[in-house]
């Protein structure tokens, strides 16, 4: 009874975690970028690295952690590809790689100036089995108000998933609709990121939305089997970790992958039995 006490949050937080990043991946496969999300959830670890050598411990790493991935997403929202003449995801592995760049600049500073990189580093291979009940709050919060942008916005979106162009001719404002989704997917990237860490976390945003588009037909319906997919993936990844005692961030990775093979393999299944 008290090892499921214990365990109850880590699972928990595997859940939502799991589900948030999937239902935002469903977005950003859809939308044939999936750079974003590994690209704001890499300046979010910039952030938090940061925040460490400030002296900043816990949850305290999530205020310059949220102010980074902020910034880089509204730095992506600005960029208009036409007129830089630019593929949005060539931009975004640009942003990325000045990402990965200040954050292992950061981590070779703690050597410098004699201070300890533990917390940060577990940010970078994930931390779900340290996960409490204040974690897992946050996580809801953040899996709402996400549940409350897709409810609020759910046309305007799949009219942005099909052409930002388009969805703007049809009078959807296109630049707050985009905004207002870079800026909760740097919420809900940040606040999960501790899940799986910063280096792992583009499995669950982009597996659970490839392994869905393979499985079901239909704007409502990839979302939320995206979402579902990745609620086994964060929960079962978890599960297979404490059976085997082996690292959570990476069990999570592994079944996500396998999950995107068992769906392409029925795909195949049912195309050519049909």
């Amino acid at each position: 009874m008290m090892d499921l006490l214990f365990w109850a949050p880590v699972m928990c937080a595997g859940l939502v975690a799991g589900a948030s990043t999937g239902l935002l991946g469903g977005y950003i496969v859809g939308m044939r970028i999936p750079f974003l999300g590994i690209c704001v959830a890499h300046a979010a670890l910039a952030g938090a690295v940061f925040g460490a050598l400030w002296g900043l411990t816990g949850t305290g790493l999530l205020i310059p952690a949220m102010a980074a991935a902020s910034v880089s997403a509204v730095v992506v929202g600005m960029v208009d590809p036409q007129s830089v003449r630019t593929d949005i995801n060539v931009i975004l592995g640009i942003l990325f790689s000045l990402m990965m760049g200040l954050a292992f600049l950061g981590l070779g500073l703690f050597s410098i100036y004699g201070v300890s990189d533990n917390e940060v580093r577990t940010l970078l291979w994930g931390s779900l089995t340290f996960c409490r009940w204040r974690d897992v709050w946050l996580m809801l919060a953040a899996a709402v108000m996400q549940v409350a942008f897709v409810a609020a916005f759910y046309k305007e979106m799949r009219a942005i998933l099909f052409s930002r162009t388009h969805a703007a001719a049809v009078g959807v404002h296109v630049a707050l609709v985009w905004t207002l989704f870079l800026l909760l997917a740097s919420f809900v990237l940040t606040v999960n990121f501790q899940t799986v860490g910063g280096l792992m976390i583009y499995s669950l945003l982009s597996n659970p939305a490839v392994a869905a588009a393979r499985l079901v037909r239909g704007y409502g319906k990839m979302l939320g089997v995206s979402a579902l997919l990745g609620a086994v993936s964060g929960l079962g990844g978890f599960l297979l970790s404490a059976a085997t005692d082996l690292p959570t961030g990476a069990m999570i990775v592994i079944l996500s992958s396998l999950i995107v093979g068992i769906a392409i393999a029925w795909d195949r299944f049912t195309t050519h039995r049909g």
